[in-house]
């Protein structure tokens, strides 16, 4: 039997990952008993830093969009003081397209400078380039509601005649939702496109951390609490409704409301008693699709020149070929070398680079075997394109899906939650359960939203859901 605790609160949130803790500290700040548990022993999921070497590298999010006037992350920023507490730069350009002809696109900070870029490769499709900017830009709900049932190249091909070009602008999104632009649904890139690319490149001073670290610290001048080091094992309910959590060490703690921030997996199917979820859910929960993962690299810097490598704090997109669409089905079905095309980001303090590709999520015996051939592979790929920089480099070191799981307990390493494709959008019950009263998913496992500005915009809205329902008020 679970030990109770002498703490009872109104909001149990599993996981201090960005949507967790911006949902906590909306509710802490409305004057709500919240307490955070988190399995790490820091706060932010995958907006998290580390040291190697002496050097400070981004395990995962890079950088975060959507902080212009009225953007998703100036309300948080706003609402909860974090201006007053963390410094943001934004870089310029955010982000750098290099096709396979050698093409460079550049999204700039200046959206005409953007189309201009654009412009010199292709001037037969800036007036549609500019339409589509300006449509995803609006953020008019009739254009986003006409997008249910689209996927991106559905999209595209309503505006765009030249097949490069439509190539170049989906290729961001093989590293920013997981899918090629034929199965990732239109809401789901455009939301992206516009909050990440279009309005992207923020980026706080001492790394991502710093804004995982900012929340918490919000979260706690709210009279909020968060526990480290701890996993829940269940979540407790009576009836039709939960009541609390009960951590590993068999701790019960009692609470009104339960929002996970946690995979939906490890939510409905291991943490809810099977006679509390009705099992046409549960087998669509055992069959519904995870975003692929990442492989990621981590190169120390023994020096650095601008001549040899991007620019510190722009997101370089490397086209290997513009057929990467069979490169992705290709990695589905087993080819760990098949895709190439990579991300790769010099870090602002340039000691450092950290590049990403996607992967398919394999045992440990698997990825002990081939990540030394795999890290080869991959920064070989890089040295083609930047082949001056292997005189600059100190150390490479890898995460495979496997240290992504390990971190962070996302399903299969999947970096986005579930696969954003147009039959798994906006599933209502992957958000808020209509068979058990008072729990609340919030983040990238929603169907909703992914990336940082995603995911804390689930958590600003589901704060909002309940303090409706609550009459507490500081």
């Amino acid at each position: 039997m679970a030990t109770p605790s002498r703490e009872t609160y109104d909001a149990v949130i599993i996981g201090a990952g960005i949507g967790g803790l911006v949902c906590g500290c909306y509710l802490a700040r409305a004057g709500l008993k919240v307490l955070i548990v988190e399995q790490h022993n820091k706060p932010g999921g995958y907006c998290t830093s580390f040291k190697r070497r002496g050097v400070t590298f981004d395990a995962a999010a890079h950088c975060f969009g959507s902080l212009r006037k009225d953007g998703i992350m100036d309300w948080v920023f706003e609402d909860l003081g974090l201006n007053s507490i963390l410094k943001v730069k934004r870089y310029n350009p955010s982000d750098s397209i290099i096709s396979p002809d050698g093409h460079q696109i550049d999204f700039f900070n200046n959206q005409e400078d953007t189309i201009n870029s654009i412009k010199k490769y292709f001037p037969e499709d800036e007036g549609a380039v500019r339409t589509l900017f300006t449509h995803l830009m609006e953020n008019h709900p009739s254009f986003f509601s006409s997008l249910r049932n689209l996927t991106f190249k559905d999209l595209l091909d309503r505006y765009l005649k030249n097949e490069k070009l439509k190539k170049i602008l989906s290729f961001p999104f093989i590293g920013l939702g997981g899918l090629p632009a034929s199965r990732m649904s239109a809401f789901v890139a455009t939301k992206l496109f516009s909050e990440f690319l279009l309005d992207g490149g923020y980026y706080p001073e001492g790394g991502m951390q710093s804004l995982s670290n900012a929340l918490a610290e919000r979260l706690i001048y709210y009279k909020g609490n968060i526990m480290f080091s701890s996993r829940v094992r269940r979540i407790r309910t009576y009836k039709n409704r939960v009541t609390g959590v009960v951590l590993d060490n068999n701790r019960y703690i009692p609470s009104k409301y339960v929002i996970s921030n946690c995979n939906a997996y490890h939510t409905f199917l291991r943490f809810i008693d099977k006679n509390k979820i009705d099992i046409d859910f549960r087998d669509k929960i055992k069959n519904m699709e995870p975003s692929l993962s990442n492989f990621v690299l981590y190169i120390g810097l023994k020096s650095y020149d601008k001549k040899d490598i991007s620019p510190p704090g722009t997101c370089m997109w490397l086209m290997k070929n513009y057929n990467y669409e069979r490169a992705y089905n290709e990695i589905l079905s087993g080819d760990i070398y098949a895709f190439g095309g990579c991300t790769v980001r010099v870090l602002p303090s340039r000691q450092g680079i950290t590049a990403t590709m996607p992967a398919l999520f394999r045992t440990k015996n698997f990825w002990k075997k081939h990540k030394e051939r795999v890290k080869e592979f991959f920064l070989e790929n890089i040295l083609q394109v930047f082949p001056a920089l292997r005189k600059h480099i100190s150390f490479v070191d890898a995460a495979t899906p496997q240290t992504l799981y390990r971190y962070t307990l996302n399903h299969r390493g999947a970096s986005f939650g579930w696969a954003g494709t147009v039959e798994q959008f906006g599933i209502y019950k992957l958000r808020k359960p209509s068979f058990l009263k008072n729990l609340f998913l919030v983040g990238h496992w929603t169907t909703l939203g992914s990336g940082v500005s995603g995911v804390a915009y689930t958590g600003y809205d589901t704060a909002n859901l309940i303090l409706k329902k609550e009459p507490l008020t500081v």
